[in-house]
């Protein structure tokens, strides 16, 4: 039996931070920023916190499910910023919204995280480890970009969606997932050094320890990689499904930039009137990217039962991974 997405939820934060506002803290224009990515604007997080995010989209998605915290059996959230080592945002979440009989972790694979994400849980359902699920993709990104860098912190927003999933006759039929570390150098973020007694000379001088690392991008290979490699996903996912890509509605990718959206329709010859997009308002949210954009398009009543749709998500590792499913 399938795994169907039966709810889904986003949250944002408060905060809007358009193409102007960072013209007036750094050397960029709005023309700069748009017609290189697409993106005008960004909501970055304040008050709000990875955690408190992703448990807001967690319980509308619930809402929208109609499942009690208690039918949760399965909580797994994709991050690259939750607010702790540990606890896992998962727990925590866990935790906000009393899901008491979960089963919680969390998914570090970047822009695909939700879709790693979705994979684990079917696994679960097909082993009858778990019936209910909640997914979610969640991340402050505006804490891991250096400010002073142009050519990245213009790109990324803060905001979380989540999916609730439950094992029924239909849902998702096919599934792909991948990963390359072999060029994972295209994205980093470093985490804290090894710096004790025995490392390093300034441990003894009482210097800061938690050294502070920004992401780092390389952004022509990360392109070069997506306009190649998410196209084939898709179409991989769809061949073996035994569908069309005619027979798709819509297409739901990570939202990374508009070239690269606009590249993957060229080549798996669709039009971009199957390709909604939220960059524009969003920019870059990682792993929360397909989650959000697919409970936009939800609440938005553009999808009826029985719709095929599309999910897509590629980034750091390298990874990605391809969903096709009935709605």
């Amino acid at each position: 039996m399938p795994l169907k997405i039966i709810g889904t939820g986003s949250a944002l934060p408060e905060l809007v931070v358009t193409n102007k506002k960072l013209e007036q803290m750094m050397d960029t224009t709005d023309e700069w920023i748009r017609s290189r990515t697409g993106i005008r604007q960004r909501h970055i997080a304040v008050k709000e916190t990875t955690t408190s995010m992703a448990a807001a989209a967690a319980g509308r998605a619930m809402k929208e499910a109609g499942v009690e915290p208690s039918e949760i059996d399965l909580i797994i959230v994709g991050t690259v910023s939750g607010d702790k080592h540990f606890p896992s945002t998962a727990c925590e979440i866990q935790r906000e919204l009393l899901m008491v009989n979960a089963v919680a972790f969390d998914v570090n694979a970047a822009c695909a995280g939700f879709l790693f994400g979705l994979t684990i849980a079917d696994a679960y359902f097909q082993s009858g480890r778990a019936k209910t699920a909640l997914i979610v993709g969640a991340e402050t990104l505006s804490k891991m970009v250096d400010w002073k860098d142009r050519g990245t912190c213009v790109l990324f927003g803060d905001g979380a969606g989540a999916a609730v999933v439950r094992k029924e006759e239909t849902g998702i039929l096919h599934m792909v997932q991948g990963s390359d570390g072999g060029r994972g150098e295209a994205l980093t973020c470093e985490n804290r050094p090894v710096n004790t007694p025995f490392t390093r000379e300034s441990f003894a001088r009482g210097e800061l320890q938690n050294e502070i690392s920004y992401l780092k991008m390389d952004g022509q290979a990360v392109f070069r990689f997506a306009v190649r490699t998410v196209p084939q996903a898709i179409l991989q996912v769809l061949k073996e499904a035994k569908i069309s890509p005619d027979e798709v509605k819509y297409f739901v990718l990570h939202q990374a930039n508009i070239r690269i959206i606009e590249a993957v329709a060229k080549k798996i010859g669709q039009p971009m009137e199957k390709f909604p997009t939220n960059l524009q308002k969003c920019g870059n949210i990682s792993a929360a990217s397909v989650p959000i954009l697919l409970d936009h398009v939800n609440k938005d009543g553009k999808l009826q039962r029985g719709d095929k749709i599309v999910l897509a998500g590629f980034g750091a590792g390298l990874t990605w991974g391809a969903a096709v499913l009935t709605w």
